[in-house]
């Protein structure tokens, strides 16, 4: 069998313009897979840096007050469902055990209830941001 050096060429060349990392081809009897391993970091590593480092920022300006926090890792939502009358919003008064955000894991989506009693004095997250273990999501007055 011989090696066509020029599909592995065009292939390989496929894989820079669309950005990809690996491809493969087949036809007929031929059957070829070409892949490549990136020094640098993507676009997308960069991106999740720049966000780490935003959340890290975000989390050494947020102000003194009962720090309610997230108890998983997820995404962070504002309301039950999208369009939805948000949970809490700055200035509202609530109690223990309200809910003040859900968190989605894996498909399951979980209250965080209020541990403390208080106003409302921050949000800390996005709706529909990334927030990790431990993460202050609501500062309490």
């Amino acid at each position: 069998m011989k090696i066509d050096k020029d599909k592995i060429k065009e292939l390989t060349n496929c894989l820079d313009e669309l950005g990809l990392s690996e491809l493969e081809y087949a036809d007929k009897d031929l059957k070829i897979k070409v892949s490549k391993w990136q020094h640098a970091p993507s676009d997308s590593s960069s991106k999740k840096l720049e966000k780490d480092s935003s959340i890290k920022s975000k989390e050494d300006k947020i102000s003194s007050g009962i720090k309610i926090t997230s108890p998983i890792i997820g995404t962070a939502y504002h309301s039950p469902e999208p369009g939805a009358k948000k949970f809490i919003e700055i200035g509202k008064k609530i109690k223990k055990g309200d809910t003040i955000m859900i968190v989605e894991a894996m498909k399951t989506m979980n209250h965080v209830p209020s541990t403390a009693d208080g106003v409302v004095k921050e949000i800390c997250v996005e709706d529909g941001q990334p927030v990790e273990f431990g993460q202050t999501i609501i500062i309490l007055d």
